[in-house]
């Protein structure tokens, strides 16, 4: 946890991901996929399974050495990949990186109810805070302003 507190903390400083708690990272360490050169941590990124059929990408992250070298690529088409291998058929992220998002098959979510009354009703019971970012709730809008919500199908 401490390498990827260390891989996220200058991607939150740029406000390009949001800073999360450390408990935060531990609840959902099962998630996490890494990346590693020579031993060192050198990208992440989780999926977090919300629904039967609705993940998220989230912590997506490389060191800033490693950009641009296809490396958040093989993140994503894994994350992505083991979305497929769950049964998932659709994959949605909170990002500022919209371009990058678009490269890989996500669109602007455009109808920001992407889940049926009975689901939404569901997901309100969730004390995770990606879920009610995912559902829009008034309370986390302070912690996303900006954030742009996309969404693949698979």
């Amino acid at each position: 946890m401490a390498a990827i507190k260390k891989l996220v903390a200058p991607l939150a400083e740029e406000r390009i991901l949001m800073a999360k708690e450390t408990v935060a990272y531990y609840e959902g360490l099962q998630e996490f996929r890494i990346a590693e050169s020579a031993g060192e941590v050198v990208g992440c990124g989780a999926l977090h399974v919300m629904w039967e059929d609705l993940a998220e990408v989230r912590t997506l992250a490389t060191d800033a050495k490693w950009r641009g070298k296809g490396l958040g690529h093989a993140l994503v088409e894994h994350l992505l990949a083991e979305a497929r291998n769950l049964g998932v058929s659709r994959v949605f992220c909170l990002t500022f990186e919209v371009e990058f998002f678009r490269r890989h098959g996500f669109a602007v979510m455009a109808d920001q109810s992407a889940v049926d009354p009975a689901v939404y009703s569901e997901l309100l019971r969730s004390h995770d805070e990606g879920v009610a970012e995912f559902l829009d709730l008034a309370r986390v809008k302070p912690n996303t302003l900006g954030n742009t919500r996309m969404i693949r199908t698979l």
